[in-house]
């Protein structure tokens, strides 16, 4: 357990670090990090409530599933497609961004808006190809193929909708808002 907890961490570190060299800023390498989390955690609860849904959805393929080497490796899988996807996403912003030091929710929302039928297309063929794994693979790739059915639609998820707003939010929580002044109040009553 140590070991792994060790593992973990480095890992974590590592990716970081990549990530913070590539973007040449840490708060690159947090929101990616902040973005991993739900995807393994929404994984391993889904293996979790398997053991109540077996009955009720058994007609789906879903057993009493549980955490093997093939559900670590799954996971592990669902990690780097996730990192992959939210990497793109951040390379549009930093071509959006340009020579500016700051991020603007405008910004992610055009680069989100400019990668987001790349997204949706990879993610469709990605889970069509795991969901054939999953109804006809056979037995010794199921719990594999039930973890990265989840675990892509959740990974596409969280690079869009935890990744980004994570970026802004890091980059941005010392600046304040923009103060309200008579000239960008139009539409008010006095």
């Amino acid at each position: 357990q140590q070991q792994a907890l060790f593992a973990i961490i480095a890992s974590l570190i590592g990716i970081i670090g990549y990530v913070w060299i590539r973007f040449q800023n840490v708060a690159f390498g947090l929101a990616a990090i902040v973005a991993l989390v739900p995807d393994v955690l929404v994984v391993l609860g889904a293996i979790a409530i398997s053991y109540w849904l077996a009955g009720a959805l058994g007609f789906l393929g879903v057993q009493d599933f549980r955490i093997s080497l093939s559900v670590v490796a799954a996971l592990l899988t669902i990690i780097g497609y996730s990192l992959n996807d939210t990497i793109v996403v951040f390379d549009r912003i930093r071509e959006v961004r340009g020579k500016r030091t700051d991020i603007t929710a405008d910004m992610i929302n055009r680069s989100i808006s400019q990668t987001l039928s790349r997204t949706i297309l990879t993610s469709i063929t990605t889970l069509i190809v795991v969901l054939i794994l999953y109804f006809m693979g056979g037995d010794s790739i199921h719990a594999f193929a039930f973890a990265l059915v989840i675990g892509v639609v959740v990974g596409t998820y969280s690079s869009i909708f935890v990744a980004s707003p994570t970026l802004l939010w890091l980059m941005n929580r010392g600046v304040a808002p923009p103060a309200v002044t008579p000239d960008n109040t139009a539409g008010t009553k006095n």
